[in-house]
């Protein structure tokens, strides 16, 4: 039985008079990629928001490689081992694209602010090893030459491919990737399929939302369909897209 990465029930959270999650849960292995997918305002991103310390949940209860943590803070659920994407690119555009990974290296860095400051022989040795591990990541990812570009000038799969490699640099217990393939074509979209499994492969644990059921479906080991706040079914792909209830919820007069 493999490792349970992340374990996450009975989250709740209300923005006024409008209940986005009730009682929320999904539970991940290691080296599953699992879908979130539902139909648009299902609640999909402010679960992903809640889960990244971007919102307070109302309740709810979260376990991470067996250990207890509390999403109030980005950093700390960084620290924490989850590391995601946005569904609109958020990358320092005027700074390079072996920068930007950088930077996502730091949250595992040692020398703090101070060695920074006076630029000490430990931080000058950590500053070496950050950049090579930077450059072995777009190298991983398919992007190693354009290193030296500001990430502004890349193409847009190249930016979301830069934006998973930064993610990656923060060495994630889960990474979540929120609506990657939004924006691309097919073929960039076939590339990103061949890189979430090449990541999956290497033994890593992906949380994808998505709104391409079709790349949903044909990746993902599990899945879960929330609508309007809630969950409405959890299975392998097969078990779910035969649910009568996803059935109407994607397809029937709903109003979606």
């Amino acid at each position: 039985m493999s490792e349970t990465i992340l374990k996450v029930a009975n989250v709740s959270k209300r923005f006024g008079g409008l209940q986005a999650l009730s009682d929320v849960g999904i539970e991940i292995k290691r080296g599953q990629v699992y879908g979130l997918i539902g139909p648009n305002g299902a609640g999909k991103t402010t679960f992903f928001n809640v889960l990244t310390g971007l919102y307070t949940p109302d309740s709810g209860s979260f376990e991470l490689a067996g250990k207890a943590y509390t999403p109030t803070a980005v950093h700390e659920v960084a620290k924490a081992g989850i590391a995601r994407t946005f569904q609109n690119i958020r990358l320092f555009a005027e700074m390079t694209a072996l920068e930007n990974v950088m930077v996502g290296r730091h949250v595992r860095s040692q020398s703090g602010l101070l060695g920074a400051i006076i630029r000490t022989p430990g931080f000058k040795r950590e500053e070496r090893a950050i950049a090579e591990r930077a450059q072995e990541l777009l190298d991983y990812v398919g992007i190693g030459k354009f290193a030296d570009y500001k990430s502004r000038t890349l193409s847009y799969g190249d930016q979301r491919r830069l934006e998973i490699a930064r993610a990656l640099a923060t060495d994630p217990q889960l990474i979540a990737l929120d609506e990657p393939a939004a924006g691309m074509n097919a073929t960039e979209k076939v590339q990103l399929r061949e890189l979430i499994d090449r990541i999956r492969n290497d033994n890593r644990t992906i949380l994808l939302i998505e709104h391409d059921v079709k790349l949903v479906m044909g990746l993902c080991d599990r899945v879960t369909v929330l609508d309007y706040g809630k969950q409405l079914s959890t299975g392998t792909p097969a078990e779910v897209q035969k649910d009568p209830k996803v059935i109407e919820a994607y397809l029937g007069t709903g109003g979606h």
